[in-house]
């Protein structure tokens, strides 16, 4: 009997790529952002896999997870994914050690796939052959002007029929101004086109319901975030008071956490993040929660690395294009999908795994480590 393909490498590097104009939300400012790509390898062959994470979750994979995964089943990612959750046990899961982990657990799902010859969307089990995807940016930061064009961008360019701005600006302290953008963004998208804010736990509890009935004015129907989601209670309680649906989990890094979100009715739509939640692996596994609470769930950013496993749930309601991870996305790896009429077809070209290759040249200067 022919022994199973086990891992021989585990491979790290980190990239940073500038904005392209200053960034903001309600409680954050960036001008950058950092990729942490991870490399398994099996022979002749290498998946990729990544999380948008500091420079210090490589030290992570390289000084705890490399020697827990290498050597283990290259085809038996569930195990290796619950022997990297042990091995963290001291060192803390949540945040860092489950970007970790979740960089890993897609880079070992997409070498599984090569090892196999199937786009990953084939090795999981298609529910669907197209994935939605809803334009997301609308930075604070912006002006008038900038927001106006990215938003017309993807509704004129790219047909994407739902896009997303930041709200909840210096933590809550300019809801005029707030109002005044949701305003300029519903007369860029006209009315036909679904409009979604994303507070980022910016606003306070009463606020949060003040600024929802207010809202409902400009025809938003998706108001994520509204106050942190460390508090279900409160986000269930403002559920109740207000139009639009309430949406959070994008910060789950465990499966306790969105469990603890749906058993106190706190979202309309469960958010999980593939690149935090411990990867394709958890990701799936808090769809079916959610499926299981009859809640439908939408992948976080990165689209690249949701793509495949979005097009296997039967409960997806979108994923988020999110326009810096789109941009990083675009520079580092070839075979990037394109979101035409709103929607992506991961799997459709044939290739195996993700369909992802690093393009060495274009990614070279931003290569940090």
């Amino acid at each position: 009997m022919n022994r199973p393909p086990a891992v021989d490498r585990v491979e790290t590097s980190v990239y940073t790529v500038p904005t392209d104009a200053p960034e903001a939300d309600g409680t954050l400012a960036w001008d950058s952002t950092t990729l942490v790509l991870v490399s398994v390898g099996c022979g002749s062959v290498s998946g990729l896999g990544w999380t948008y994470a500091p420079a210090a979750t490589a030290h992570v994979v390289s000084g705890v997870l490399a020697d827990v995964v290498t050597g283990s089943p290259a085809l038996d990612v569930p195990a290796a994914n619950e022997a990297m959750r042990r091995a963290v046990r001291n060192a803390g899961l949540p945040r860092i050690a489950a970007q970790a982990i979740s960089a890993v657990d897609i880079a070992l799902w997409d070498c599984k796939a090569r090892l196999l010859g199937l786009p990953l969307v084939h090795l999981l089990g298609a529910a669907r052959n197209e994935v939605p995807v809803y334009g997301s940016g609308g930075f604070t930061t912006y002006d008038d002007d900038r927001l106006e064009r990215q938003l017309r961008g993807w509704v004129e360019d790219d047909g994407i029929p739902r896009v997303k701005i930041k709200v909840a600006e210096s933590w809550g302290r300019r809801e005029e101004r707030d109002r005044h953008r949701v305003a300029r963004a519903r007369a860029a998208i006209g009315d036909t086109t679904a409009l979604y804010v994303d507070a980022n736990g910016g606003y306070g509890t009463k606020q949060a319901v003040r600024m929802g009935r207010s809202l409902d004015h400009e025809g938003v129907t998706w108001f994520e975030e509204p106050v942190s989601s460390d508090h279900p209670s409160v986000l269930a309680a403002i559920r109740a008071r207000v139009p639009q649906e309430v949406t959070a989990g994008e910060y789950g890094y465990t499966l306790p956490y969105f469990a603890h979100l749906l058993a106190a009715g706190a979202v309309d739509c469960l958010q999980a993040d593939v690149t935090r939640c411990g990867g394709i692996t958890v990701w799936l596994r808090a769809a079916a929660l959610a499926e299981a609470h009859g809640i439908d769930i939408s992948g976080h950013c990165a689209p690249h690395a949701h793509a495949h496993a979005a097009a296997t749930v039967p409960n997806l309601r979108h994923l988020e294009w999110f326009h810096d991870h789109v941009r990083i996305e675009r520079t580092l790896f070839d075979g990037v999908l394109s979101p035409d009429g709103g929607t992506l077809t991961p799997g459709a070209d044939g290739a195996p795994g993700l369909g992802l290759t690093v393009d060495e040249r274009r990614a070279r200067p931003y290569r940090v480590a």
